[in-house]
């Protein structure tokens, strides 16, 4: 059970840092360099973004790091695991944060983006809509992952001083 205790935490950890990498990625490139193009080519490269990020690796991390993280937490409920359990538990809701912000703001902003029909609205009117919320809310998503990757990691290093997980 101390195995499976460590791996999963180990596993919840890497897919953690992952999400969050990938986030800080868009906060600090992608965005960034998106916002030196002109109006079309912003929406046509963030539709084609938008499909191309759903493929079966980021799904497996995306899903990965809260479900888990969850996991994580139920095999920590046991006595053992008391010391490392609040920091497993405060990644878990900062990873259901992440989720709750991907799947409440910036999904439906991809979808608002994607049926936006150019024959009625402009390039610049759509990304007028689109672009300042979506950089907004990315960073929070962001930083969810990233604090939870902390807690995590924190939770990692108490199960290396206990000796066991």
């Amino acid at each position: 059970m101390a195995l499976l205790r460590a791996a999963t935490l180990v596993a919840a950890t890497i897919t953690t840092g992952l999400i969050a990498g990938l986030f800080y990625a868009y906060a600090c490139s992608v965005m960034p360099g998106l916002r030196r193009t002109d109006d079309q080519t912003f929406v046509t490269t963030m539709r084609q973004i938008n499909e191309a990020i759903l493929n079966g690796w980021f799904a497996i991390i995306f899903v990965g790091a809260p479900l888990l993280t969850a996991a994580a937490v139920v095999l920590h409920l046991p006595t053992a695991g008391r010391p490392m359990l609040p920091w497993i538990v405060a990644a878990f809701l900062l990873n259901t944060a992440m989720i709750a912000i991907t799947f409440g703001i910036n999904v439906p902003l991809n979808n608002e983006l994607a049926t936006a029909n150019p024959n009625s609205t402009t390039p610049a009117t759509i990304r007028r809509k689109f672009e300042a919320k979506w950089v907004r809310w990315n960073i929070a998503r962001a930083a969810t992952p990233t604090a939870a990757l902390a807690c995590l990691s924190w939770a990692l290093i108490l199960c290396g001083r206990l000796g066991s997980p």
